[in-house]
């Protein structure tokens, strides 16, 4: 096979997934398809041209690395355009009891349903279940506690949403709070 074909597969297969696409899944579809073996090194050669490619200026996708694979990104010059298209499109939004749930989960993991209740001091049942639904949280096996209560994680597919390689990447607290939220007069 020419090896600008094989450019040509690579880039449709990271189109076509939805999720971040790691190499060992794209080896995995070439060597089925065409009957070889390709060798990774290869493939890490022609994502780096893929790259090159698609960080010209006059391209509006970009090849980005994320949760150890690739995926096809609109370039942040186009952030703001395709926001608006999708806050139109989406009906089905996280509502906040969600989005505190998900919080807790990413920022605690692997963490059980009760944790989360005593965190947010309400019932999750819900939330938790809409998470799963949505598949950006997964189930992690059981505790070995009594009761061996169910553990939860995030998922590749919310690494892949958020835009980040691994959990280092969440904001941290101290980034994220406001003087708006502070309590009486800071110390000097």
């Amino acid at each position: 096979m020419p090896q600008n074909d094989i450019a040509h597969h690579i880039e449709a297969l990271i189109f076509s997934s939805i999720q971040s696409i790691s190499i060992q899944e794209i080896v995995f579809a070439l060597n089925s398809v065409f009957n070889e073996e390709f060798p990774e090194k290869l493939i890490h050669q022609e994502i780096k041209a893929i790259e090159e490619k698609y960080n010209k200026k006059d391209m509006v996708m970009e090849l980005v690395s994320l949760n150890n694979g690739y995926q096809f990104l609109t370039k942040k010059h186009y952030h703001e355009t395709v926001n608006q298209l999708q806050l139109h499109r989406s009906k089905k939004k996280l509502s906040q009891a969600a989005m505190e749930t998900l919080a807790i989960i990413a920022y605690r993991q692997p963490i059980t349903k009760l944790e989360i209740e005593q965190i947010r001091g309400v019932n999750s049942d819900y939330s938790v279940q809409r998470l799963l639904e949505k598949e950006l949280i997964s189930i992690d096996g059981k505790a070995e506690t009594p009761g061996r209560p169910i553990l939860y994680r995030t998922s590749g597919l919310f690494m892949d949403y958020f835009g980040l390689n691994n959990l280092s990447q969440l904001p941290q607290l101290k980034d994220i709070s406001k003087e708006e939220n502070a309590i009486g007069e800071p110390l000097e």
